[in-house]
C-alpha cells in the first residue's frame, strides 16, 4: 500500500468513526475530531442524553440548559453552517423544544429561567414561525423578572456615584462632605493643642444632574459559553440607557461585530439581535467599541467574554493599554452571571492583570455597586479585593 492510499484509508476510516459514534473502533480521535465526535454524541446517541447529556429528557430542559447553551456553541465551531442548521433543526425535534413551545400545557410545566433563555436564543434562526412568538413570551417574561431584580438598585447606586463623581469647594449639605479628602488637603493647620485640624478647605461630593456625565460601552462576547452573560448584560443595558445622565452604548461580537444600541430601550429585542454561538474576534470588538469613545476621561468600557481570543491578540492586549493610558476605565468581566466560576483564557487574563486591568467574574447582584465604582474611577483590583471572593 503506498502512502497516498494508506493516507485515504485512514481518513476513510475516520470519517466512518464519525458516522457510527463511539460505539464503532475503526479509528482513533484526536484534538477536534474528539470535540466534534462528542458533540456528534450528544445530540445522536439516545445514551448520551441529548444535547443536555442526561437521558431523553423530553421538554424537561431545567437542568440541561447550561451544557444545551454551550452544545450549542460548540457546533457552530467544529462543523460549516450548512450542518450546523441541520444539526439544530434535530436538536429542536430531540430536546422536545419544538412540541414544548406549541403546547402550553407543557410551557406550564417548564421554569422559564435564564438558562432557558439562551438555549431559545441559539436556536431561534430555526424556529418555526408560531413557536419564535411563544419564545419570545418566553424571553420577554424572564427579562420582565430581570429588570424588577436589578433596576431599582442599578439606578440607585449609579446615580449616588455620579452625584459624588466631581469635588466641589462649596459642598451645599454636610453629608457632602468628603471628610477623608478634607483632612488630607488641611493637614498643614493641624492644632497640635487641640489635637485636631481646622478645615479652611472643604472638599465635597458635586451633585449633578441635568445632561450626560458618562458615557457607558458595553460589548459582550455572544459564543455559546456566554448565554448566561448575555441575558444579564441586555438587561442591564437597558437600564443604564434609560438614564439621562449615561450615555450607553452597547455591541455583541463573535467573528463579527453588531452594534445594537438602538434597541437598548427594549431588552428582548437587544437578546433576539444576538446570535449566541461561534468564533470570537475580541480584538475586533475593541477596536469597534474604541470608536465610540470620544471623552476617555468619562467613559467606562465593559468588556464581558471569556477571553478566548481568535483575533489578534498582542493587538487586542495593545488596545487595552491604549484605553486604559487616555483614561478610560476598563472593566473585564469573565462573567456576569450566577453559575459560579467561569472557563476563560487564563494567559489573557494574567496579560490584563499586569496592565492593571484585573478579569473577573461578576455576579448580576453586585454589578450595580461594580459600575458604581467604575464611575467614581475607584481603583478596581482593589475593588476586587474587597468585594468579590477569589
Amino acid at each position: 500500500m503506498n502512502a497516498t492510499t494508506e493516507a485515504e484509508s485512514t481518513e476513510r476510516a475516520r470519517r466512518w468513526r464519525l458516522v457510527l459514534g463511539q460505539e464503532s473502533n475503526c479509528a482513533t480521535l484526536a484534538g477536534s475530531d474528539q470535540a466534534m465526535d462528542s458533540a456528534l454524541a450528544a445530540l445522536y446517541n439516545r445514551s448520551g442524553g441529548g444535547a443536555g447529556g442526561s437521558g431523553d429528557r423530553g421538554a424537561d430542559l431545567s437542568g440541561s440548559a447550561p451544557r444545551v447553551a454551550r452544545w450549542l456553541g460548540d457546533i457552530r465551531e467544529y462543523f460549516p453552517s450548512s450542518v450546523v442548521r441541520v444539526m439544530q433543526s434535530d436538536a429542536m425535534d430531540r430536546l422536545g423544544l419544538h412540541q414544548m413551545l406549541l403546547e402550553p400545557e407543557m410551557m406550564e410545566a417548564v421554569e422559564p429561567d435564564v438558562h432557558l433563555v439562551g438555549t431559545l436564543l441559539s436556536l431561534n434562526s430555526v424556529m418555526p414561525a408560531e413557536a419564535r412568538e411563544t419564545a419570545r413570551e418566553i424571553v420577554r417574561k424572564v427579562v420582565e423578572d430581570l429588570e424588577k431584580r436589578v433596576a431599582q438598585k442599578t439606578r440607585s447606586e449609579v446615580k449616588g456615584a455620579i452625584d459624588r463623581s466631581t469635588k466641589t469647594h462649596r459642598p451645599r449639605r454636610v453629608a457632602d462632605i468628603d471628610w477623608n479628602a478634607t483632612i488630607r488637603r488641611n493637614l498643614a493647620h493641624y492644632l497640635p493643642e487641640y489635637n485636631t485640624v481646622i478645615p479652611q478647605t472643604l472638599i465635597g461630593h458635586g451633585r449633578r444632574s441635568q445632561g450626560v456625565q458618562k458615557d457607558v460601552v458595553l460589548a459582550i462576547d455572544q459564543s455559546g459559553s456566554m448565554a448566561s452573560s448575555v441575558v444579564y448584560a441586555s438587561v442591564f443595558g437597558a437600564v443604564l440607557a434609560s438614564m439621562s445622565t449615561l450615555k450607553t452604548s452597547l455591541v455583541v461580537f463573535d467573528t463579527a461585530v453588531v452594534d445594537l444600541t438602538e434597541q437598548l430601550t427594549d431588552p428582548v429585542e437587544v437578546l433576539f439581535g444576538t446570535q449566541l454561538g461561534g468564533g470570537t474576534n475580541i480584538n475586533k470588538a475593541i477596536a469597534y467599541s474604541q470608536g465610540l469613545i470620544d471623552r476617555p476621561t468619562d467613559s467606562i468600557f465593559v468588556l464581558i467574554s471569556d477571553l478566548y481570543e481568535g483575533g489578534v491578540r498582542a493587538e487586542m492586549l495593545k488596545r487595552v493599554a491604549a484605553m486604559k493610558s487616555a483614561g478610560v476605565q476598563v472593566v473585564v468581566l469573565l462573567a456576569l452571571s450566577d453559575e459560579g466560576a467561569p472557563f476563560y483564557d487564563r494567559h489573557n487574563a494574567a496579560a490584563l492583570a499586569e496592565l492593571g486591568v484585573p478579569a473577573f467574574a461578576c455576579t448580576p447582584d453586585v454589578f450595580p455597586e461594580l459600575m458604581a465604582a467604575a464611575i467614581q474611577g475607584q481603583p478596581l483590583d482593589a475593588w476586587v479585593d474587597k468585594h468579590l471572593d477569589e
